[in-house]
């Protein structure tokens, strides 16, 4: 049995042979997406340029934000359209050919922002040129000739801006690839630089940093503004969704506007895409839920853009039934969670609306960048992707621990529970000056799932429990995980370090934390060898679990579990170093409901002092221990405390070395804060 559609919407009758898995078919995204383009009219101003749907304005203030809710919905519309081949039985067309003449008409009054340099214009200008390249011979070619021009002469003056150094040079490459596909830009000479820029951030295995490690500009929290500084700022090595719903999506999208022009970067950037979707398949749970990790979550089915242009451009290693699988498993999964919600809206959020979790650029529209996630509906309707039968997602077929060694992630997925977990190494956004904390949640945390979310806001914040390890001052201050060294990405394994940053209680630089996560199953075994000054807490939380409802919590010895209505189990054990486990309780810090809890495991900071290393001339050594716990998350309901543990799991430490012993398997010897941290231990295959 399969449970009843709780779209909130008609939806087209399952089709159970074609796609046993979901039911859906081609006509259920046509439905979702006319869902999402009706349910604005009531949020588009009188001439149509201007789209604002309900929710607290971003930085760039409400002119921008209804030129970014117009812009992204657009791009909905034109696929939509050239997916049908013109065909437009609701007339929507003629409202959005309505809004690209009245947003360009100088003085009008919903004539759109100029672009000027690191605007959000920019942005919005791509989509907006994408939407008008995919739908042109029903949109574009059948407009009147002074809109064209118009809408020319507003896209223009992206030709020399200035741009953000790091996704957003692709946005100025599509709008002037668009002009010149119009004649009406002759020199390339800016779209050939974008593009050799994006090459330099480009990492392997089809993942794209975001960006350089270090760079000068930033964008000022205070009043949105784009600045220059007078030095060079690390910025992180940054890797998320933007491979996904930015660089394959822009540098594809390119091409295919490009054609002929761009056929020798058109074969690169099909090899990388196969090679990054080889990978990403496997952040997906068998829910169809993404791995909740980065910026922008609000964008949702975004995250779709690349598997759909695997099959638009014969670049994916990726089956038909399973390309089609993979994209209605998630699409239908934020359906039946309320995203859109009840008014055919995407609110900010990840399913229902959660302001805490977006970032300030973000308006009300923001989240229709989302439209990116239905590329597949220009594939006719006969091609193999829509006809052949759904097939198994990898965590349905195997469990397994994947090494991504270019973002620094091991991903930790089980079969029986269908959960997928990141278990973050590498991967880290640096918040730019002025701002001098510089941990994001959606980045500095040790692990991340399918199932859960960081816990975000002001309070949570300075909290720093969930999955994340911290030292806390007497004070009562809790350090940052910062800039993360990666060491080790390998399949089974993963090893980095970071230090400790404080603000007023200035921690010294050879204070430091090393970690190693081991994957046994379900379960990760987590190791780190803290160096810090006597008398503070070593504190360490699990996942973060949030509902509707009040979460039940058990603690016993160094043993915290915290259990969901629907089985869902957060637990953390501590093994080694540790000497009390607690459970803390959150309201209104999470975006997978309004009730969350951590459990966590602490301890005071060893006696035992780091030879040859001092806080200063006065001041006492710092003291050096080694911290073992397992941390569990699974959809199950284990219910007793000790199923925490792997059976038959045994540890003992010598000194700064830790042995693990498992029945039946090879044992594993950790040394964290060394080039090899692991060495022996059982051989995780790499799935197939």
């Amino acid at each position: 049995m399969h449970p009843p559609e709780t779209t909130g919407f008609p939806v087209p009758p399952e089709d159970r042979r074609l796609s046993p898995h979901t039911g859906w078919t081609r006509a259920h995204w046509e439905a979702v997406a006319d869902r999402l383009l009706d349910a604005l009219l009531p949020f588009t101003r009188e001439q149509g340029a201007a789209v604002r749907p309900p929710g607290a304005p971003s930085w760039s203030g409400p002119d921008v934000d209804g030129l970014e809710g117009f812009a992204r919905a657009f791009l909905l519309l034109a696929v939509r359209l050239a997916g049908a081949e013109g065909a437009d039985p609701a007339n929507r067309t003629e409202r959005w050919a309505l809004g690209l003449a009245a947003g360009t008409r100088r003085g009008g009054p919903e004539a759109w922002p100029q672009i000027t340099d690191c605007s959000q214009q920019i942005v919005e200008a791509a989509s907006i040129a994408v939407g008008l390249h995919l739908s042109r011979p029903w949109l574009w070619d059948r407009l009147a000739p002074a809109t064209q021009g118009r809408l020319v002469d507003w896209l223009s003056p992206v030709v020399g801006c200035r741009t953000r150094d790091n996704n957003h040079v692709l946005f100025q490459v599509v709008v002037e690839e668009f002009l010149a596909s119009l004649g009406a830009l002759d020199d390339r000479t800016g779209i050939e630089a974008g593009l050799d820029r994006v090459d330099e951030w480009y990492r392997g295995d089809g993942w794209y940093q975001d960006g350089p490690t270090r760079r000068s500009d930033y964008r000022d929290d205070r009043d949105g503004a784009v600045r220059q500084g007078d030095r060079t700022y690390e910025a992180g090595e940054r890797f998320d969704y933007y491979n996904a719903w930015g660089f394959h999506h822009y540098t594809l999208l390119w091409s295919r506007m490009a054609g002929s022009r761009g056929v020798a970067r058109a074969t690169v950037y099909r090899q990388r895409l196969h090679a990054f979707l080889t990978q990403y398949v496997h952040l997906f749970g068998a829910d169809g839920a993404p791995v909740h990790h980065g910026r922008s979550l609000s964008y949702r089915f975004a995250c779709l853009a690349p598997v759909w242009l695997g099959a638009l451009e014969d670049a994916t290693p990726l089956p038909p039934g399973l390309t089609r699988r993979l994209a209605s498993t998630t699409l239908r999964h934020f359906v039946r969670n309320g995203a859109p919600d009840e008014r055919g809206l995407l609110p900010l959020g990840w399913y229902g609306a959660f302001r805490p979790s977006a970032q300030a650029y973000s308006g009300p529209g923001s989240p229709y960048a989302a439209s990116k996630g239905f590329l597949g509906l220009l594939l006719p309707a006969d091609h193999p992707v829509w006809t052949a039968p759904e097939d198994d997602l990898p965590v349905e077929r195997a469990g397994h621990a994947t090494a991504l060694p270019v973002p620094g992630f091991l991903v930790q997925a089980t079969r029986e529970d269908g959960l997928v977990r990141l278990l973050n190494h590498g991967s880290h956004y640096l918040t730019p000056p002025p701002g001098t904390r510089r941990d994001d949640p959606h980045y500095a945390k040790l692990a991340y799932s399918t199932r859960t979310g960081p816990e975000v806001g002001a309070a949570a914040g300075e909290q720093r429990l969930d999955n994340h390890i911290a030292l806390v001052s007497p004070s009562g201050q809790v350090s940052r995980r910062e800039r993360i060294h990666r060491v080790a990405v390998t399949d089974g394994y993963a090893a980095s370090w970071h230090r400790p940053r404080m603000d007023d209680d200035e921690l010294p630089d050879a204070c430091r934390i090393d970690s190693v996560s081991i994957v046994i199953g379900a379960r990760e075994v987590r190791i780190h060898r803290v160096a810090a000054p006597a008398g503070y807490t070593v504190r360490e939380g699990g996942y973060a679990l949030a509902d509707q409802d009040a979460l039940r919590a058990d603690t016993s010895g160094t043993r915290a579990t915290v259990r969901r209505g629907d089985g869902l189990v957060s637990a953390i054990a501590g093994l080694h170093g540790w000497t009390g486990a607690h459970v803390r309780h959150g309201y209104g810090s999470n975006a997978f409901g309004p009730r969350s809890a951590v459990p966590y495991c602490s301890a005071v900071t060893a006696t035992t002092a780091v030879p040859g290393v001092s806080m200063g001339p006065t001041a006492a050594p710092l003291r050096e221990s080694i911290h073992v716990s397992v941390v569990l998350l699974t959809a199950n309901g284990a219910d007793p405390a000790h199923e925490v543990l792997p059976p038959g799991l045994s540890v003992s430490v010598d000194g700064l070395t830790v042995r693990l012993d498992l029945q039946g398997r090879a044992s594993w010897l950790v040394r964290p804060g060394t080039p090899q941290p692991v060495v022996g231990g059982p051989r995780v295959a790499r799935p197939a």
